[in-house]
């Protein structure tokens, strides 16, 4: 019997001198870290909109979000018995509010703009999904 786990990841960002910037979060598994999106599982009953919030507030500090743009490419891989389904999304910073409290579960955090974020994203598809909201915010 297969188990569905459904994941957000949500690609932080704001904008620097009219350049969107995007911050990348490193989790603490040593060896194995490696930077990109934050990322959480969607509880069970969560609406889609609930889990970025919580997810943003409890794992950086940070409030709602000045714009929630759906990437509109969900993202499904198979592990064992388990299918993951993994929805992106870009949450712009509200003004002001970069000030981020790390959950304990990340290690570091780092903002860059999309020529240094591009290549430091270890997954295709978190590259996709970048290159996705950068095409979008450029076109805006």
């Amino acid at each position: 019997m297969i188990e569905y786990i459904h994941r957000v990841k949500v690609f932080v960002y704001d904008f620097l001198e009219q350049q969107p910037s995007y911050l990348l979060v490193r989790s603490r598994q040593g060896i194995e870290s490696f930077w990109g999106p934050l990322h959480s599982q969607i509880g069970l009953g969560d609406q889609m909109e609930t889990a970025i919030r919580r997810s943003v507030s409890e794992e950086l500090g940070l409030s709602r979000p000045a714009e929630l743009i759906d990437l509109k490419m969900p993202a499904r891989s198979v592990l064992g018995d388990e299918e993951i389904i993994e929805w992106n999304f870009g949450f712009r910073v509200a003004p002001q509010r970069r000030e981020l409290r790390l959950d304990e579960r990340w290690a570091d955090f780092h903002w860059a703009q999309f020529g240094e974020a591009y290549p430091k994203l270890e997954l295709d598809l978190d590259r996709a999904a970048i290159v996705r909201l950068h095409t979008i915010l450029s076109a805006s």
